[in-house]
């Protein structure tokens, strides 16, 4: 039976790079550093998908959020396409990661500051919540996002109560 969410993984070219940015940039902590992953154990979990797979691995997130982190992969030796700068929000598929904040307009502020690009031109009210748009250097697409009823899930902000 299925409990839970667990990781969110997002493939880059430069594992290590990526690392500093989500740590430097949205203040993620490094919760396993950069590790190659290759042989048996590996191919057993996803030889069927990538033939010899290889992979450097991290994961960030934030101390004691269980296991609701990313997981930041890089395939070295591996031509990938650039192909999420291409695409829509619209697009099928994974369409943006949304993160939780306490003061969005400070938040939208220190990440300008740090070079973060962002989508819309500011902050938007909607459902009883706040939200702004933003992308990583290798344009995966994030929404920050203030809860108005922080001690409740942010699809129950909005209700008559």
């Amino acid at each position: 039976m299925i409990y839970g969410l667990a990781h969110t993984a997002i493939c880059v070219p430069d594992v290590e790079e990526a690392v500093a940015w989500y740590r430097d940039a949205l203040g993620l902590s490094v919760l396993s550093p950069p590790y190659l992953m290759e042989g048996d154990e590996i191919a057993g979990d996803m030889g069927a998908l990538i033939p010899e797979p290889r992979l450097k691995a991290a994961i960030v997130g934030f101390p004691d959020d269980g296991d609701r982190v990313l997981e930041v992969i890089e395939y070295p030796g591996v031509e990938s396409g650039d192909g999420r700068r291409a695409s829509a929000l619209t697009d099928q598929g994974l369409t943006h990661v949304a993160l939780l904040c306490t003061d969005i307009e400070d938040t939208r502020r220190d990440l300008e500051a740090k070079g973060v690009r962002f989508l819309v031109p500011g902050v938007a009210d909607v459902a009883r919540l706040r939200t702004t748009w933003f992308t990583d250097p290798w344009g995966v697409v994030f929404i920050l996002v203030e809860k108005s009823r922080p001690q409740r899930p942010y699809y129950a902000q909005w209700d008559s109560a």
